[in-house]
């Protein structure tokens, strides 16, 4: 993806300004979302109403576009191609739209004006709007060119599939076996995820992203979902409780395109997965990949759970694992009993303090940030390279939030030198 360039004008103001708007990002994007909602509702069915109201959303947008237009004014910005290619996966998931992209932008540019007031002059806003625009361009042309090699129409982005077989994993974790309804099952790497949207009884439709946790080379897609139950007062997840309520043999869903950046790839380094409660899925799918293909092939499997009892596809991932000609599992649960024990499960939290880790492994991680986070600054401390550790998000992508990234650190100080030439 090549690198856009501001106007020498707009690169000046944006440079002078990037600072106050750093400042007020996640007020500015808290203010945006509901404009735009109010004068658009239709747009509420491709958003996730739940990261939403939790905030998440807001957070990551203010993120993408101030860290967007940092490094479009600072060549020694971290590199933002990654980051817009995981956007554009995330959005042709959920079937968005070149033309939503003046929406939004309309909305966007408001909430910078409602905000900052009077410090947003003509220049200033066109300046923005400019910004905004290499960003959405961008984005525009890697999605038109990511729905042509899947073979589909932007404006049909869902397709049928039917629920061919249900699996109760563990009391919250549940897989159901889909295929088209017509047609053939698309391609995918493994390590993708879909989106299933969902026709609620309240009348709301609902988008929501699920891992792929059968291998390619299937006929089949397997989506393995955990029942998310509200906690503090949060409300239960809206799609995964309907789907574990009503989602049976012959229940036909809408899915999209398999997307998502972070696949297996051909080699033959070893192998480390690892991942925390549903993060499992991603896991399930790359080792029944490495059995079928290179099982000859190190692997490590590392994994953290609530409980033995909590910890889907443990038996079938076990049995994979032996098929492998060179692969090892540590088991880290935080509750301990007579299953966890067979297991030879560690009581606690995951510790990689005494494992060896091969210092040329490829790594998959897949959890809460807060583990992946932990477990990334263990590898690079044991000498893994940062750019071989890859990982995957069930949400907004908060990478200008992870002080790991090196983005925020980065960030900041161009806010500081941005507010000190102000």
């Amino acid at each position: 993806m090549r690198k856009a360039t501001l106007s020498p004008q707009s690169a000046e103001i944006v440079a002078a300004t990037a600072g106050v708007v750093a400042e007020h990002a996640v007020e500015i994007t808290k203010t945006f979302y509901p404009n735009m909602f109010a004068a658009h509702p239709e747009l509420m069915r491709v958003f996730n109403k739940a990261n939403q109201a939790v905030g998440e959303q807001p957070v990551a947008l203010a993120s993408s576009v101030v860290a967007y237009a940092v490094q479009l004014i600072d060549p020694d910005a971290p590199d933002f191609t990654p980051v817009m290619e995981r956007i554009a996966h995330k959005h042709v998931s959920l079937g968005i739209r070149a033309t939503e992209y003046t929406i939004v932008g309309h909305y966007l540019l408001e909430a910078v004006g409602t905000v900052l007031g009077d410090a947003v002059t003509p220049e200033v806003a066109a300046a923005w709007d400019e910004v905004y625009w290499l960003f959405g361009t961008q984005l525009i042309a890697e999605e038109a060119r990511m729905y042509a090699l899947a073979g589909v129409d932007p404006d049909e982005p869902w397709r049928k599939y039917e629920v061919i077989e249900r699996t109760d994993e563990t009391d919250e974790v549940f897989s159901l076996t889909i295929k088209p309804v017509e047609g053939d099952l698309p391609e995918h790497h493994t390590g993708q995820y879909v989106a299933v949207a969902v026709d609620l009884p309240n009348g709301e439709r609902q988008p929501r992203q699920y891992t792929i946790s059968s291998p390619k080379g299937a006929d089949h897609f397997r989506l393995t979902i955990r029942r998310v139950e509200g906690v503090d007062g949060a409300p239960d997840g809206q799609v995964s409780t309907f789907l574990h309520e009503n989602a049976q043999p012959g229940t036909i869903l809408d899915v999209s395109t398999p997307s998502g950046d972070v696949v297996l790839e051909e080699s033959d380094a070893p192998l480390v997965l690892a991942s925390a409660g549903i993060g499992i899925t991603p896991m399930a799918a790359i080792l029944a990949d490495v059995a079928a293909h290179t099982p000859e092939r190190r692997v490590m499997l590392l994994h953290a759970d609530r409980s033995a009892a909590s910890h889907a596809l443990a038996e079938e991932m076990a049995g994979t694992a032996e098929q492998l000609a060179n692969a090892s599992s540590r088991l880290w649960y935080e509750e301990a009993d007579e299953k966890a024990t067979e297991r030879g499960a560690a009581q606690g939290r995951i510790d990689l303090a005494e494992i060896d880790v091969p210092t040329d492994a490829q790594v998959f991680m897949c959890g809460p940030l807060p583990f992946m986070r932990a477990v990334r600054r263990t590898l690079m401390d044991k000498g893994v390279d940062a750019r071989n550790i890859s990982y995957e998000v069930f949400g907004p992508d908060l990478w200008a939030q992870d002080p790991e990234s090196g983005a925020e650190e980065h960030l900041d100080a161009q806010v500081e030198e941005a507010q000190q030439g102000a």
